[in-house]
Formats: structure tokens, C-alpha cells, sequence
């Protein structure tokens, strides 16, 4: 009777063990072995974090399952040779954990750098300081020759209307809406063209003007204020930068800081094409 008891109480205590286990996998839960070593959830996790974005779209039974056999054929394969590396299996396995590990400290430098203060305050810099600058609604007849961008504005200077030559001679896409271009910000159009519209008051018809698209005759319409940015309109390329300046700061910090000794002298740069020299 007394064995009875404790042997339903084994089998009651092992259910509940392995309930709680499938109910509560960790990194190190096994889900299969191969060749007697084990693979663990985490190493399903950790391959699942570093797929492209495609792959992370399948349902979730789908990549569990595809993850666990590409982990699996990759233990069966790489059994084959872990006892007999060459030099060169063994050196690109060193540079490969030497990248991946450096790449682990720059990410965290990179995500360190990102706050909130931090974005505001780059922000503030950038842009509260500063007057912001102006934008400009503008059209433009295009033609290939000098001697046409004269005649039309010789035209144009006699009465003729801009907006239906633009839609008659222009070659350029904007023809057809009279030259229209819209609101343009510097930096937006090509120098010539820039340098000529700025000096331009609103309603004026410029001189001919090259680019390299050919010549132009420009109408300047308009001129305005350019509204400040948001924040959140720059949040993305403020954290950009932040992270930039934090990737190169690290780097510079970590290898100064680093003993470092080098041998190089005398040996020559061409010798890196000799691929021989790690084929054993």
C-alpha cells in the first residue's frame, strides 16, 4: 500500500513538472539533439532575430518549424568537419566572432544614445536657433538652344503669355502645366538655376539660364517663409545622427584605449592576395 502511494505520488509530481515546463520553456529549455548535443529554444531565438524581414512575415508554426530543421541540418553538417578545421575555417570563424561581437557593442552604444533629451536637445541646436529659410513657387521654359531661350523671352518681354509659351515650347515634363514647378526649397534644383531664382523677385522673368538639362527662361512667382519643422517630422533623422556620432565616438574611445602594437612594417600590402598561405 505504502509503495502504491508513493509511486502515484511520483507520477502525480512528474505531470506536474512537466506541465510547468511546457507551459513555461526558457532560452535553455532543449527542444532537439542531434549527434547528442542540444538545441535550445535560444538558439531558435536567436536565429529567428537575425532573418530578413520576409521571413518574419510566415505564421508562427511555419518559422518555428523551419528554424528548428535549418538549426538542426546545420548541427548535422558542421559535425563533419568541427574536428578537422583548416586554418582558414578557423581564422574566418575568429574574424566572424569579432565582427558580430563588435557590431553587439556598437548597437548598444547606438541604442544608448537615443533619448528623448537627447533628440529634443539636437533638435533645439539644429533648428530652434535658426531662422528658417526660404522657399520658392517658380516655372521655367526649357529649350535646347541659347538662341530659343532669347526669342522667347524677347517674346515674353513684348506681352506674349508665359504660362501658354511653356505649354507650346517647353521639352521639359513641366510643359504641360505651363512650366509649373511648384514650392522648391535651396538645395532642391540645380545651382544655376537656384543662384538665378534667388536673386529673382516675385513676378520677374529671368535671362536665359544654363543647366545642364539645357536653357531656361524663369518665371519666379512666389516667396515665402519655409515652416519650421516638428520634432516627430525629424525624429527619425535626428536619431540618425545621434546614433552616428555615438558609433564613432565609441570607436574612437575603445581604441585609444586599447594596448595595441603594430608589426607591419616590411611586409608587403600585396602579400593579401596570396591566398595560398591559409589553404592548409
Amino acid at each position: 500500500m505504502l509503495k502504491s502511494a508513493f509511486f502515484c505520488a511520483a507520477v502525480l509530481a512528474f505531470a506536474v513538472a512537466g506541465t510547468a515546463r511546457a507551459a513555461d520553456p526558457t532560452a535553455d529549455t532543449v527542444v532537439a539533439t542531434v549527434n547528442g548535443a542540444d538545441i535550445t529554444l535560444g538558439h531558435m531565438i536567436a536565429m529567428r532575430d537575425s532573418l530578413p524581414a520576409q521571413y518574419l512575415q510566415l505564421d508562427d508554426k511555419t518559422l518555428f518549424d523551419g528554424i528548428l530543421d535549418q538549426i538542426i541540418q546545420q548541427v548535422a553538417l558542421s559535425d563533419v568537419i568541427a574536428d578537422k578545421l583548416t586554418k582558414r575555417n578557423t581564422l574566418t570563424l575568429d574574424n566572424q566572432r569579432r565582427g558580430y561581437l563588435a557590431g553587439v557593442v556598437l548597437d548598444d552604444a547606438a541604442k544608448a544614445a537615443v533619448t528623448d533629451e537627447a533628440v529634443e536637445a539636437l533638435f533645439n541646436e539644429r533648428y530652434s536657433a535658426t531662422e528658417p529659410g526660404k522657399e520658392y513657387n517658380a516655372a521655367h521654359i526649357l529649350v535646347e538652344t541659347e538662341e530659343e531661350a532669347k526669342a522667347l523671352k524677347a517674346e515674353i518681354d513684348g506681352g506674349a503669355d508665359f504660362t501658354a509659351l511653356a505649354k507650346e515650347k517647353s521639352t521639359g515634363p513641366s510643359g504641360p502645366n505651363g512650366g509649373d514647378l511648384g514650392w522648391f526649397g535651396v538645395g532642391m534644383m540645380v545651382k544655376p538655376f537656384e543662384d538665378a531664382v534667388i536673386k529673382m523677385e516675385p513676378g520677374q522673368v529671368s535671362d536665359p539660364v544654363q543647366t545642364q538639362f539645357g536653357w531656361h527662361i524663369i518665371k519666379l512667382n512666389e516667396v515665402r517663409n519655409a515652416a519650421a519643422p516638428k520634432i516627430e517630422d525629424v525624429r527619425e533623422e535626428l536619431a540618425g545622427e545621434l546614433q552616428g556620432k555615438a558609433v564613432e565616438a565609441k570607436v574612437t574611445e575603445l581604441t585609444e584605449a586599447a594596448k595595441i602594437e603594430k608589426m607591419a612594417d616590411g611586409i608587403d600590402p600585396a602579400i593579401l592576395k596570396n591566398s595560398s598561405l591559409i589553404d592548409n
